[in-house]
């Protein structure tokens, strides 16, 4: 059976079951569910470790660093104003990403059939 790359990365994306999408991938705020609620589709096999906040910081440094700098260039703001839009920024960033970008990552390893995601538990190379 084929998984569709997309379609699960967009479920993960709305932290949604990958298989099914519909089901809640996360119980708490990055807990993931162990079952998914809606298919019984087994979640637990994940291990997205730490690559979701690396992510993150990587899409989040360069919105950040490029409007800051776009900022500077265009009206020369003093050092404190650069913090008080800038630092809330990059922490609301940080938080609004870090769900949808690991409920993403599972989906690319359930897509993929990496670490127990598999038929029968088993990972399948093509």
């Amino acid at each position: 059976m084929s998984r569709s790359l997309i379609d699960a990365m967009l479920n993960g994306g709305r932290c949604r079951c990958p298989k099914c999408g519909k089901g809640r991938l996360f119980g708490r705020f990055l807990k993931v569910e162990p079952t998914c609620a809606h298919c019984g589709e087994e979640l637990h096999h994940q291990r997205a470790d730490d690559a979701p906040p690396y992510m993150v910081m990587l899409i989040v440094g360069h919105v950040v660093v490029g409007l800051m700098l776009s900022f500077e260039i265009a009206y020369h703001p003093p050092m404190w104003l650069h913090a008080a839009i800038f630092l809330p920024m990059t922490v609301a960033l940080s938080f609004i990403l870090l769900q949808p970008v690991k409920g993403a990552l599972i989906a690319i390893q359930w897509a993929n059939e990496m670490h127990g995601f598999g038929i029968d538990g088993e990972e399948h190379h093509a």
